[in-house]
Parts: C-alpha cells; structure tokens; sequence
C-alpha cells in the first residue's frame, strides 16, 4: 500500500510499501482516517536519529492517528467493525516485569510506532491490539482523536505530579507538548497554570485558555514571574516541556519547598542539574516517558468538553500533501501547535 516513507534522513518518498496486515485473534484492522504529525517524526526527518533510536532502513512515520475498524480478530468483543477509534501507538510486552508493574511505557521490549525500526501508520491501513485501541465517543471527532496522543503526555506528567486540588503549576514551554501539560495540570486541579516561552504565538495561543497565565521570557524572567504569582513561595509544580538545555539553570528556584518537578522535555545538550539548589528545598523531581494507564481518561476529558484540543489544529493537509506538511513542520512557523494528514476523507 502506499505510504509516506522516510527513505533517509532528509528523504521522503510517498510510495507503495509491503506492510504487515494480517490480523491476529487479538487484532483490530483499521482504516486509518487522520494522523497528527508529531515533533519526533519531524526529528527523524531532520536528524535521522532520537538518541538510541538510529534510522538504519526506510521507516513509515507518523503515530498519532484515528480511524475506524474494518475487521477484528476473533477473539475480540469489545470492538465492532465500523467503530470509530484512536490508537495507543506503544505495544509492550505484557508478560514482561514492567508490564506487570503497570510501568508497560517503560518496558525494554515495547514496540512504538515510527520509532525505529517499527512502522508507524502514515498508510491507509494498520493492524493494532485491541487492547489500545479505544472506541472514540460520538462527540469526538476524527481530528480530535488524534490529539488523545500527545494529550496523553501532558496526562502522564499530571499524574506523576500527584497534583493537589488548588496547586499552582509552572510550565516551562508553551510547545504543542507544553501547552497539553498546562491543560493536563488545569483538568488535574490546578487553580493556575503559568507557561513560559520566547514566542508570543505560542503565548497567545496558550493564554486563549481560562486558567493559563502567559510569561513572555523576552520580558521577564519565569523566576520573577512566578515569584509575582505567589508571593515568593513558588510554584507546587514545576513542568520542564522545552527540552532546551538552558531551562535547568535555576528550575529548582521555580519550585516551592517540597514541592515537585516534573521532567517532561528530551535535551539534546547536557544539563547543568543543580542538585544542591533540589536537596535544600526537598524537592520531589518525577520524569516522563511516553504514558500508561491514561490514554482512555484522556479521551474522556476530551469528550467530556472539559478538555478542547481544537483549537490547537493548525493546518490540515490531504494523504497526497504529506510530504508539505512534513515540510512546513520543519519550518517551526510560530503560528504553528499541531499539523494533521487526511489519510482518508470522511465518507
């Protein structure tokens, strides 16, 4: 079937490629209808490689999708042909240890989509566990279940917050994955979220939400800010989304006495960790991979309209167009939070 393949680093080719279809007992086919383009498929195109993850061979990309059923294995009960759904792209070993702690988002056998060397779904079909695959409720859309992916990163970082009805968060990045944190946080109980970032896009974008407070960094500093906001107490949570070396010096300052910090963004550079600056406020620090055991509440948030992702949806492109959209995402426009491919029209 065809494809957007990434041939190499720098190379995309939309083209026919033989990808597994056969469906297991346990399986669900699915025509997929829409994917989200996610800043690590955009990485592997630009750079070839996330850490460990090395692109050797052609690898389909994309992994945040929708689509509806159109065959199911025969063990399967909980799903029917013609349901709409979204896919948790992570499929762990469930025997393993860290399955059996619940921790399957850590699981060293854990095959993730467009993560190499496995496939993602940027194709008009694909075969997935029914056990991560989620019916979408009628409210939700095609487009919006494929934003329950990346909302479920801010839901991890949430729940490893341990947030407290009324808390006060800091979210340093207001980037598609920043912004669904300060959402997260904000749906977890937080009274306020204050995101800091140098576009005043992002911030704009961020600030349209009730309960997010914006900090332009070319105007102050988040430690001044945040400072303001609680009377020199300091935030209950710290979320680190920029992934920028830089954002380490001073974190601990960000954070109230046993308070915690939550580290969601992937560095490329070294960090300076100021472990004296977390000892001497007791700082709880928590980190981020992927999730677990939260994909299906992120999906009720979403449909419950607690939680509204749309207007985050930037730019729609046809399955034909793949390879522009790809493009204008390495442009990083700063009107830009979340691109989509139609795989197949509605209908």
């Amino acid at each position: 079937m065809q494809a957007l393949v990434l041939e190499e680093k720098g190379v995309l080719a939309l083209r026919d490629i033989d990808l597994p279809q056969t469906v297991g007992p346990d399986d669900v086919k699915i025509a997929i209808h829409t994917v989200g383009v996610c800043g690590s498929d955009v990485h592997y195109y630009t750079h070839g490689a996330i850490g460990p993850y090395v692109l050797r061979a052609p690898m389909v990309l994309g992994h945040e999708a929708a689509g509806t059923i159109v065959a199911v294995g025969e063990n399967v009960r909980s799903l029917a042909v013609g349901d709409r759904v979204c896919m948790e792209p992570g499929i762990p070993d469930l025997s393993s240890r860290a399955s059996k702690l619940g921790l399957y988002n850590v699981d060293p056998a854990v095959r993730f989509w467009a993560t190499p060397p496995v496939h993602g779904i940027l194709a008009p079909y694909a075969v997935h566990p029914a056990a991560f695959t989620y019916r979408l409720p009628d409210s939700v859309s095609f487009a919006e279940g494929a934003m329950v992916e990346p909302f479920a990163i801010g839901m991890q970082a949430a729940t490893r917050a341990r947030i407290v009805p009324g808390d006060v968060a800091a979210v340093i990045g207001a980037g598609p994955i920043g912004i669904m944190v300060a959402l997260a946080a904000l749906a977890g109980g937080c009274s306020r979220v204050l995101i800091s970032d140098f576009s005043a896009e992002k911030l704009a974008i961020a600030a349209a939400y009730p309960g997010i407070e914006a900090v332009n960094l070319k105007e102050t500093t988040f430690a001044a800010a945040v400072d303001t906001a609680t009377r020199g107490w300091g935030a209950d949570v710290v979320f680190e989304a920029s992934g920028s070396a830089k954002a380490f010096e001073g974190l601990f300052n960000l954070v109230r006495p046993g308070g915690a910090a939550v580290l969601v963004g992937l560095p490329v550079d070294a960090v300076r960790f100021d472990v004296a600056g977390a000892i001497s406020r007791e700082v709880r620090i928590e980190t981020v991979f992927r999730y677990a055991n939260v994909f299906d509440r992120a999906l009720e948030l979403i449909a419950s309209g607690k939680v509204d992702l749309k207007p985050l949806i930037t730019g729609t492109y046809a399955f034909k167009d793949s390879i522009a959209a790809f493009d204008r995402a390495v442009e990083a426009r700063p009107t830009d939070v979340k691109l989509q491919i139609l795989v197949a029209e509605e209908g």
